[in-house]
């Protein structure tokens, strides 16, 4: 389905033109989640160089038979529709062999996209080796650039990327399409800078998504009719998704449930979920390959860390998860209005989280007019050794390896000001982390929803205080 907007996407657009612009034939692969946009991605790209085909779940034969049609088409050649082939191969032998198809090539380079590969191999596991021949006996020679696009991660990864692919080596190039960044959601929707925090904390950076909302109505009524309203897309999605990944969902449902409902160790899934050690990592495992899961280490934590946190990665799943799935019934039951309340009492526990997350995006995205090599959280002892009380930890920790600097920032989605004295407790938490760095700059930083109190004179020259209009401008003059 075409978004009918197209937002972005100039990294990806030249990265795909520098590939078309090689004076050999190429091969190159997309792929990412659903409704990220990939469909009108390429459909920008082509425009009208090409052929763009999305495959179906039908098999084979009524690929190739719709297949032809478009091709057709592009080359204004009604004999390739009249033409029965058997295979793969044999099409794509007739077609690189007709007049039409040679003519073209010769003024400028031709790009076949097929979208939606692994309904293909799912019809068909030969067909990784059946492109591969395609590919290394035909379209090698040609003025061609053949893009495979898929949505299930899991097939493009296994058996198109990976190196027991039969089509391992071929490929010129490859790219993962990711959500849009925070920046760019004020294209979808007219709200003050605090909605579209809220928007972004809910709907994510996912175009599909971000162009289901009501520019007309505010937040939370979009809330309410296109994510808690039986019949509206996104409020099946969440399950959708899943079951394009896996055959039974079922224990990947209830682990990710156990992590939105604030489960994040590895002995608190196992005790909400009832699965053995072994059972969930072997799930958090395909999670994390997926990207539906993001593992957590604490900054400056070796590789081997144990201990990690384990959190979802997609907003809109975060959401559906904690609010929709446990809901059900009340919204099959029309109690909307019952479940949008109690939504709106837990949201701000909700969205402090995915505050944190947004202004890790900001920061490394140059928010504070400089860049970082990593953004993390940070968590630990502080050594003073009280039982309860020796456990600290920082929302933000941010490190540039070319500045020497240390950034230590907190986060504050509150709907009262926060008090400039939560600077104080920020660098007395730091001081652990600053022993372990000596000779490093350290500047702290404090981003607060609902502004500060208290004394600003108190605030030396190496803190940042930023609420959301000094975010906001940071945002659009930065990006």
């Amino acid at each position: 389905m075409s978004q009918q907007k197209f937002v972005n996407r100039v990294e990806e657009i030249e990265i795909l033109e520098e590939a078309c612009s090689s004076k050999e034939a190429s091969l190159f692969i997309i792929y990412g989640r659903r409704r990220v946009g990939k469909t009108e991605l390429i459909s920008k790209f082509i425009g009208n160089r090409g052929v763009y085909f999305l495959a179906t779940a039908e098999g084979d034969r009524e690929n190739i038979n719709n297949f032809k049609v478009s091709v057709s088409k592009f080359l204004g050649d009604e004999s390739i529709i009249k033409a029965n082939f058997d295979d793969w191969h044999s099409l794509f032998s007739v077609l690189a062999s007709s007049s039409s198809f040679q003519a073209k090539a010769s003024k400028s380079k031709i790009i076949i996209a097929i979208d939606e590969f692994p309904y293909l191999i799912e019809a068909n596991k030969a067909i990784p080796s059946v492109f591969q021949k395609i590919y290394d006996t035909i379209l090698r020679q040609l003025n061609v650039m053949l893009i495979l696009s898929g949505s299930s991660i899991s097939i493009m990864e296994n058996e198109v990327l990976s190196y027991r692919s039969p089509l391992y080596g071929r490929r010129t190039g490859q790219l993962q399409l990711k959500p849009l960044k925070f920046r760019y959601l004020a294209e979808f929707v007219d709200y003050g800078f605090e909605d579209l925090c809220r928007t972004y904390f809910v709907f994510g950076g996912i175009p599909e998504y971000l162009l289901k909302i009501d520019p007309d109505v505010g937040f939370w009524e979009n809330v309410s009719k296109k994510l808690l309203s039986k019949g509206s897309a996104l409020y099946e999605e969440g399950e959708f998704l899943l079951r394009t990944e896996f055959r039974e969902p079922r224990n990947y449902m209830l682990i990710l449930r156990s992590i939105s409902y604030g489960n994040h160790t590895l002995g608190e899934i196992c005790t909400y979920s009832g699965l053995d050690k072994s059972m969930v990592s072997k799930y958090l495992d395909v999670l994390m390959s997926l990207g539906l899961v993001i593992p957590e280490k604490p900054f400056g934590a070796s590789e081997k860390f144990k201990r990690r946190l384990y959190w979802i990665s997609d907003p809109y799943l975060k959401f559906w998860f904690r609010y929709i799935l446990p809901h059900k019934s009340e919204i099959e039951s029309s109690h909307n209005g019952s479940v949008l309340e109690s939504i709106k009492a837990d949201f701000p526990t909700f969205a402090g989280e995915k505050f944190e997350n947004l202004m890790k995006e900001l920061i490394m995205d140059g928010i504070l007019g400089r860049s970082f090599s990593t953004v993390s959280r940070w968590w630990g002892r502080n050594g003073t050794g009280k039982k309860g009380n020796d456990i600290e930890e920082i929302d933000i920790v941010a490190y540039s390896e070319s500045r020497r600097e240390l950034l230590f920032a907190e986060c504050k989605w509150t709907n009262s000001p926060v008090p400039t004295s939560v600077v104080k407790d920020l660098k007395a938490k730091s001081e652990t982390l600053r022993k372990q760095y000596p000779g490093i700059n350290y500047t702290y930083a404090v981003f607060s929803k609902s502004g500060f109190r208290g004394e600003y004179k108190e605030i030396v020259n190496d803190t940042i205080l930023m609420d959301l209009s000094d975010i906001q401008r940071g945002v659009y003059t930065n990006s």
